[in-house]
């Protein structure tokens, strides 16, 4: 009776180790997919931790945010499938939409999975990026032309401005100062008709 309780002990101890040391994979580590298709996630304990469990599913939205932080997922488009002795074991997200995108992690007890990120996009309309293209070299163009004529303009402006300022500080020609100052000489010489006026010695004004 000692022994067979003693083994019962054993393997409920060995149970507690292996559930305390579990290690999950998940498969794969990441998902790109087009918007509308169907997504599958698998993940389990790996081999060596075989034993029965029960997944639960998480998704956060990166791989660093803290295991507080993630959601547990839920919803119409959200599906579970077992496989073997691991309950939830396949994620399915049906019609999967752009705000799926994320990581999606894997819980088992206190155990998390390495996580899976989805990335959904949607289809490219080949027709419309070419439009798109051309639309944006075309205003980088009208962009470049544009700023040339401007620069243009700003030139002529200030070449404008430099030739008025020149035509009012022109320097003028040279002037002849005494021009027009002609001295008049009372029909002879300036000297020689001085005496004319010139009165004698001794002569009595006027008014004398």
């Amino acid at each position: 009776m000692r022994w067979l309780l003693a083994g019962c002990c054993g393997l409920v101890l060995i149970h507690f180790s292996a559930a305390q040391n579990l290690t999950l994979v998940q498969r794969p580590r990441f998902y790109g997919v087009k918007i509308h298709r169907t997504v599958q996630i698998y993940c389990g304990p790996t081999p060596q931790h075989n034993m029965p469990a029960t997944v639960q599913w998480y998704k956060a939205e990166a791989y660093d945010k803290e295991p507080e932080k993630r959601a547990e997922v839920s919803g119409e488009r959200i599906g579970f499938h077992n496989r073997s002795q691991t309950e939830n074991a396949f994620l399915y997200i049906k019609n999967v939409q752009l705000q799926d995108s994320g990581v999606y992690f894997c819980k088992v007890n206190d155990a998390w999975g390495p996580g899976t990120q989805l990335v959904a996009v949607r289809p490219v309309d080949l027709p419309q990026a070419l439009y798109r293209t051309k639309m944006k070299d075309g205003l980088i163009i009208f962009q470049g032309l544009l700023l040339a004529v401007c620069i243009a303009a700003l030139l002529l402006r200030k070449q404008t401005l430099w030739e008025k300022n020149d035509s009012i500080y022109e320097e003028p020609e040279t002037d002849h100062i005494y021009e027009g100052l002609a001295i008049e000489t009372c029909g002879g010489g300036l000297y020689e008709e001085l005496s004319v006026y010139a009165q004698a010695e001794g002569a009595e004004a006027p008014w004398e």
